[in-house]
């Protein structure tokens, strides 16, 4: 069970609002908008992917100090380099080389429907 961010108290992680001091947990009072609060001075724009690539357009900017938007760049750097690692294998030639052949079929789909009806057009002529 998650701790409430200002009292510390034990609280239900759906719940939407801290049942003994009241602090919003949720935003706009929906369970499913989580709302990220900044710990300590600094506040949330500095360790923000949205704030760093400059793609964020909410009003508190750069000093929001709660935002549902957040996204931490170094968590998203950890499941980048992660995916890298588990996605294709240990293997760095096949990492770049599988990408390469699942984008040439997608660009060439069409050409490969007609080879493969040409194809199936000439089997049934010859039997």
């Amino acid at each position: 069970m998650p701790n409430c961010p200002r009292c510390h108290q034990s609280i239900n992680a759906q719940a939407v609002t801290c049942p003994y001091c009241r602090t919003p947990l949720k935003a706009y009072g929906h369970p499913g908008i989580h709302l990220h609060r900044a710990t300590g001075e600094l506040s949330l724009c500095e360790s923000c992917i949205y704030h760093a690539d400059d793609s964020c357009n909410f009003p508190q900017r750069p000093h929001a100090r709660e935002c549902t938007l957040y996204q931490d760049i170094e968590q998203n750097q950890l499941n980048i380099n992660q995916y890298n690692n588990d996605a294709w294998g240990k293997g760095k030639a096949l990492r770049g080389f599988l990408p390469s052949i699942t984008n040439w079929l997608k660009r060439n789909q069409i050409w490969l429907l007609l080879l493969a009806l040409l194809l199936v057009s000439f089997l049934i002529a010859l039997f």
